[in-house]
């Protein structure tokens, strides 16, 4: 099966159910993680984020990105480990907005926008990513958030989300702890500001 090009980003955020059930999610899941050289890598094409969510990138039992319709990025323009706003490492992601997105069919009916929630969710899938990418191990959990604030919306009209990643502390001992801020800007424009996002990964999650 490709993903290449306009297929993936059409039938995965369009018609993701036929891509993400039966034999072929359960054949993914069992595959081996990639090389151990995957932290040299700075970027990620949406093939690389679907094989994150499917346990192919940093392994089973590690971080995993959601699925479609739930992952809320198409690609992971830049990584690294000393950039961004505090030294601590920074990421760059995009989501291409189309008007048959699935979210703007029910939120709201005769007055479509993105929700809110959705916009912090990519952000704290973009800090459960960085642990990931860092070598962290076990499964990753969002934690909590300090601020939120939206200063603007997400309608059909619109054509890019990016999202920017700074990293302020990582903390990797029995429980990995990532700290960060984050920006969600629609067509250059800033419209969500967080503050102190924690995500950690768990060996067991009943360590939570």
């Amino acid at each position: 099966m490709s993903f290449r090009n306009n297929l993936a980003s059409k039938r995965y955020f369009e018609r993701p159910r036929e891509f993400c059930t039966g034999t072929e999610m359960n054949g993914l899941a069992t595959s081996e993680p990639l090389s151990k050289g995957f932290t040299n890598k700075n970027s990620f094409v949406l093939e690389d984020l679907i094989n994150c969510a499917n346990g192919k990138l940093f392994g089973l039992g590690n971080a995993q990105l959601p699925t479609p319709p739930m992952l809320m990025f198409n690609r992971i323009t830049h990584i690294n480990s000393e950039g961004g706003a505090y030294g601590k490492g920074q990421l760059d992601a995009e989501l291409d907005i189309k008007p048959d997105l699935w979210f703007f069919e029910c939120h709201f009916v005769n007055d479509p926008v993105m929700p809110g929630c959705l916009g912090l969710d990519a952000l704290w899938q973009l800090v459960g990513f960085y642990l990931g990418w860092t070598g962290a191990s076990g499964r990753g959990r969002a934690l909590g958030v300090g601020e939120v604030k939206f200063t603007g919306q997400v309608t059909p009209e619109n054509k890019l989300v990016s999202y920017h990643v700074d990293i302020r502390r990582v903390i990797n001992r029995q429980v990995a702890l990532a700290i960060a801020d984050g920006t969600m800007s629609v067509d250059g424009e800033i419209v969500y500001g967080v503050k102190n996002m924690k995500v950690g990964t768990f060996l067991s999650t009943d360590d939570m």
